[in-house]
């Protein structure tokens, strides 16, 4: 009898044995968080799993996220994390009912990972380092016996008899496996990975891919200012960007930091309102969406009218640009200023209701025009994918071909920033290795 990681046979022939060695419960494709997720979740379930990823190492996403600190999840009460992931967050309630973002935390605990709350409910590893999130996740999987296979790419899925039979790789070679788990992510940051070759697989299953488009992306616009490059690298802060629809009211509005760059603007709001941005461009007729910036998102227009009247009745031989410095950034300030077509040196006497009206109604609502985004390449998160209406939300199995799982950023799910998409990649990565085992 001779063994190797958990598999025993006995001595067969040579071509019984290359099988019993090649045979497995469960292949993971992809070893990004899902991926890692889903092996782990399997391999307790005393499966014999086969983990493969095209990379030279495995958790290469996982390592860079959160600014190279890893955002694990986010402990946000479910109903709030799920109106964080507005690309069919829903789809997740059954998911969460087996797994949530408090089993995340416990689980990562369990593996020495010691986690720390920040600002909107985001944890992050108390050594501020993705790479001892990694780490953990590999000496798991290690500890399982899971075998890893790196630098080795997938071509295809194999199906026979109407069910899933294992992969064959780029190489040509076959490895059968009773279930498959594809955990192989969207099509956004490519040099992770990521390069979109598990739609081709799934189409191939019978499954609907839904339009790909960019999602938590920067925003490009042609307004002169972007092109003259007047506020380049100016941020605002805690402003409320808007995305509007042709009638001039707001599609989503996002309150948080924003920076304007060389070819439009970007920052954590502008990340949140790119998904509205690319969906209200589809319908416009004229190739251009308007948002709007409120750098005082809690007062009224009226009260913040009479605040700068007061200001300027009371130092009304002071120039303007002195009188209200500090009310905003200077850059941000002056150009309002000369929107409003009042000199920034004009003595506050001497500005007209009218004009002071202008600069309050620009402060409360700067409107400016926006033509599209950076690439799906350049984009934090992938939107559109395999269709949610064709996988079941309890097992991330498919209903198209038994045998088949997905998990992660390949489905049509997506999430804003601060661990909404990390949280769905766990949670679906654990439910789909967990029933590919059973």
């Amino acid at each position: 009898m001779t063994s190797r990681k958990g598999i025993f046979y006995d001595e067969k022939t040579v071509q019984e044995r290359e099988e019993a060695i090649m045979d497995y419960d469960v292949i993971v494709v992809g070893g990004g968080p899902s991926g890692l997720m889903a092996s782990i979740a399997a391999g307790e379930q005393q499966a014999r799993v086969l983990l493969v990823d095209k990379g030279n190492k495995l958790g290469r996403k996982l390592a860079i996220s959160g600014g190279g600190r890893c955002n694990v999840t986010n402990r946000l009460p479910v109903d709030e994390i799920i109106r964080h992931i507005p690309g069919n967050g829903r789809f997740l309630y059954s998911a969460f009912s087996i797994f949530n973002n408090e089993d995340i935390i416990r689980f990562f605990e369990d593996l020495g990972i010691e986690l720390k709350e920040e600002d909107h409910g985001r944890m992050f590893p108390v050594s501020n380092k993705a790479q001892s999130v990694v780490d953990a996740l590999l000496h798991r999987i290690d500890e399982l016996n899971v075998d890893v296979r790196v630098n080795t790419a997938v071509e295809t899925l194999l199906f026979e008899g109407g069910q899933t039979a294992g992969i064959m790789l780029r190489d040509g070679q076959t490895i059968r496996s009773r279930a498959v788990v594809v955990a192989a992510g969207g099509s956004s940051v490519p040099h992770t990975g990521s390069t979109g070759d598990a739609y081709p697989w799934a189409e191939e299953a019978g499954h609907t891919v839904t339009e790909l488009y960019p999602t938590e992306v920067p925003v490009t616009s042609d307004e002169s200012f972007i092109k003259e490059k007047k506020l380049q690298g100016l941020s605002l802060r805690g402003v409320a960007l808007s995305v509007l629809n042709p009638k001039g009211k707001p599609i989503i509005t996002h309150q948080m930091d924003m920076i304007f760059t060389h070819f439009g603007v970007s920052g954590p709001a502008v990340l949140r309102c790119s998904q509205f941005v690319v969906k209200a461009l589809k319908k416009s007729k004229t190739g251009e969406v308007f948002m709007a910036i409120d750098s005082f998102p809690d007062q009224h227009e009226e009260q913040l009218f009479q605040h700068l009247r007061r200001q300027l009745a009371e130092q009304p031989k002071k120039a303007i640009k002195n009188t209200l410095k500090g009310l905003l950034p200077e850059r941000y300030l002056l150009f309002l200023l000369e929107r409003a077509e009042i000199d920034e040196n004009t003595p506050g006497s001497n500005v007209s209701t009218e004009k002071l009206r202008q600069f309050t109604r620009l402060c409360k609502q700067f409107r400016f025009a926006v033509n599209g985004t950076l690439p799906l390449e350049k984009a934090f998160v992938t939107g559109g994918g395999i269709s949610i209406k064709e996988v079941d939300p309890k097992t991330m199995a498919s209903k198209k071909m038994p045998g088949l799982f997905f998990c992660g950023e390949v489905l049509d799910i997506h999430g804003y920033t601060g661990g909404y998409n990390i949280t769905s990649a766990l949670v679906t990565g654990r439910l789909a290795g967990m029933n590919a085992a059973k």
